[in-house]
């Protein structure tokens, strides 16, 4: 891991400022459920984080479910957008770097002290079935970021790139477990090694960076 120049806020940026009131709900309730879980936080603490009332909530959302789905789903679209332009910031455009990259940026969200897991695992723990559309919502973040990984690889010369974006993701989310179950906050070095074997098994032909 080379120096940390920045904070892992400062990497990723933050998300845009609600300009809305269904922004502002979606902002109150990620910011709660990060901290609290989602089953934990019912709909009027959102309301009265948000500022608004009820009937705002109800006019812009048609249940719970609807609302929760929707602040999954911003904060995909938010997370795979930062994750992306970090990863090249660090890495540049060079794919093979950007693999490395991803752990790096890894390692910096370990260390910040508001670190409180990974919302998609964290929801897919929270609801169990498959079939329930808020763990579908966290599945469908899970499986754009391996197939990512794929892309990635694909673009580095991968001999086998679905088989390697699978064996990345398991490293990674393990990683992980490590990070937030055994409070590990050196676990993404711990990883790193392993990384750099699976990319030059890989990806024998082209230099690492």
């Amino acid at each position: 891991m080379r120096e940390q120049t920045k904070t892992i806020a400062e990497l990723l940026g933050v998300p845009p400022q609600p300009t809305n009131a269904r922004a502002r709900l979606i902002a109150s309730g990620l910011e709660l459920y990060y901290r609290y879980g989602f089953q934990a936080v019912g709909i009027d603490q959102v309301i009265d984080l948000a500022g608004v009332t009820k009937t705002t909530f109800y006019n812009n959302f048609e249940s719970r479910d609807e609302f929760m789905v929707q602040c999954v789903r911003t904060r995909d679209e938010w997370e795979s957008t930062a994750w992306a332009r970090a990863m090249r910031e660090l890495a540049g455009e060079d794919p093979k770097a950007q693999l490395l990259a991803f752990f790096e940026i890894m390692d910096r969200w370990f260390n910040d002290p508001e670190f409180r897991g990974c919302l998609f695992v964290n929801v897919a723990a929270e609801f169990t079935d498959p079939r329930h559309p808020v763990h579908q919502a966290a599945a469908e973040h899970k499986k754009r970021t391996r197939d990512g990984i794929r892309d990635l690889a694909a673009r580095a010369g991968a001999t086998d790139p679905d088989t390697f974006a699978d064996q990345f993701t398991i490293l990674a989310e393990g990683t992980l477990l490590l990070r937030h179950v055994h409070g590990r906050n050196d676990a993404a070095r711990i990883a790193l090694p392993t990384i750099q074997a699976l990319i030059e098994r890989f990806m024998p032909d082209t230099a690492l960076a």
